[in-house]
């Protein structure tokens, strides 16, 4: 059976300054690189206590975002949640999300399905500075 093997942090190219934020904001995408047919993964790292700088919501694609470093809080629609490490959030398509880390960062894995193919834009909608109340 075929297998693909990548590092995460070692093999995919950091699109953290596509986001234009901080220089230490961190981004590899991993679903093209481990050749995903029906899911999409991300690897993030946000640094000590800066908030992602765009909220975002999804058309069609599940979420699932699994903290493995670090800890901070996640705003979905109007609420928003503390994080852990080990903590898992599943965001269900159409609802609004972001992040931002604690003092010690926050490191994530992203988890998407269904694989939003070579198109990934026309499922999503993004807003910059989007956080609950603000």
């Amino acid at each position: 059976m075929p297998f693909t093997h990548k590092n995460l942090r070692k093999d995919l190219d950091d699109l953290g300054s596509n986001f234009d934020g901080d220089p230490g904001l961190e981004f590899r995408a991993a679903t093209k690189a481990l050749e995903l047919k029906e899911s999409g993964l991300a690897f993030q790292r946000v640094p000590p206590n800066y908030r992602f700088p765009y909220g975002h919501t999804h058309e069609t694609q599940e979420e699932v975002y699994v903290v493995v470093g670090g800890g901070g809080r996640m705003a979905i629609d109007d609420e928003v949640i503390d994080l852990a490490q080990w903590d898992a959030v599943r965001v269900p398509p159409s609802s609004w999300r972001s992040y931002e880390a604690g003092p010690e960062g926050l490191e994530l894995l992203i988890v998407g399905a269904p694989n939003l193919g070579d198109s990934p834009r026309d499922d999503v909608e993004g807003s910059r500075d989007w956080w609950p109340g603000e």
